[in-house]
């Protein structure tokens, strides 16, 4: 599976880890909603299951993807810091998009 993130994603993801809470987890991109030809994706920390794949980044951080789910293969996690700022999830491989 493919993940892309930018540098703002992969600094506040990184962030996520740091917190008491996250001890032990990694950052999961999930779909939150599905629906006809798109996808709408939420982040969480969780830790690996059976069919999860651990998905390096270029940017030091790992993403686990249920590698079961296609609309999560190929997925571009950015961050923005202007207009509405937070995460912005799509996926450039499937056509339409929909966001975090």
């Amino acid at each position: 599976m493919k993940c892309k993130i930018n540098r703002n994603a992969a600094k506040m993801l990184k962030e996520m880890l740091t917190k008491e809470e996250a001890e032990g987890k990694m950052i999961r991109v999930y779909i939150s909603h599905m629906h006809g030809d798109h996808a709408h994706y939420g982040i969480s920390l969780d830790t690996p299951t059976e069919h999860d794949e651990i998905v390096k980044t270029d940017k030091g951080v790992d993403i686990l993807l249920d590698a079961r789910e296609e609309f999560l293969d190929g997925i571009w996690i950015q961050y923005f810091f202007v207009d509405n700022e937070g995460f912005v999830i799509t996926n450039p491989s499937k056509g339409h998009n929909h966001h975090h």
